[in-house]
């Protein structure tokens, strides 16, 4: 069972969290199950940025972004390299570091 390292957040974890999660469950299903609510305007259907994570370490154990969380991404506010949508991340074995923006931008799109 891989372990989510969540480093402090001002608002949803200020003291930062260790969470246990299953593989194949998805970064926001793992936050969310654990109390941690991170925003998801779309309710996990890959049609915002609410829900942009930053994964620290671990970013190579999860599945591939496909092309629609590509685009999506590219409109997240504080984009980096290893900027996931945490609703499209499948956990694979591996522990994982993750840093949730400060803030968030909802463009969601009812259209996708």
């Amino acid at each position: 069972m891989p372990q989510i390292i969540v480093l402090p957040h001002h608002e949803i974890c200020p003291e930062g969290a260790a969470i246990e999660a299953e593989s194949g469950q998805s970064i926001c299903e793992a936050l969310l199950k654990n109390d941690l609510d991170i925003e998801h305007a779309c309710e996990m259907s890959c049609a915002c940025t609410t829900c942009h994570v930053i994964v620290r370490e671990g970013f190579d154990s999860l599945n591939e972004a496909d092309e629609l969380e590509e685009d999506y991404l590219d409109k997240a506010w504080g984009l980096e390299p290893e900027s996931r949508l945490s609703c499209q991340a499948v956990l694979g074995s591996d522990n994982l570091v993750v840093e949730i923006p400060r803030y968030t931008i909802n463009h969601a799109s009812e259209k996708h």
